[in-house]
C-alpha cells in the first residue's frame, strides 16, 4: 500500500471517529493499545469472514496492512490530536 492510500485511510478514520464523538476516547484507546497494533491486524484478519457482511475483504486488508505498522498508529493518533486542538480552538472563538 503506498502511502498515499495510507493517509487516505488516516484521514477516514478519523473522520469516522470525530463524527461518532469519539475522538478522546479513540487517542486513550490507541495510546493504551499502541504496542499490541499488530495483533490488533492479526485479529481483524481473524475476524476478517464476519466483517464481510458490513466491509468488503479489501477494505479490511488494507487495513490490517495499516494496523500493522506501529508508525501508522502513532500518525493516527496526531491527526485525532491536531483534530481535536482545532475543534477546540474553534470552539473557543465562536463563544
Amino acid at each position: 500500500m503506498d502511502a498515499r492510500r495510507q493517509d487516505q485511510l488516516i484521514e477516514e478514520l478519523a473522520g469516522h471517529l470525530k463524527r461518532w464523538g469519539m475522538v478522546t476516547p479513540g487517542i486513550a484507546f490507541l495510546e493504551a493499545n499502541k504496542p499490541f497494533s499488530f495483533l490488533g491486524s492479526q485479529l481483524l484478519l481473524f475476524v476478517q469472514p464476519l466483517l464481510g457482511v458490513f466491509v468488503s475483504p479489501a477494505v479490511t486488508s488494507e487495513y490490517v496492512t495499516l494496523l500493522e505498522n506501529r508508525d501508522n498508529i502513532e500518525r493516527l493518533i496526531r491527526k485525532l490530536e491536531a483534530d481535536a486542538r482545532h475543534t477546540t480552538l474553534g470552539d473557543a472563538l465562536w463563544k
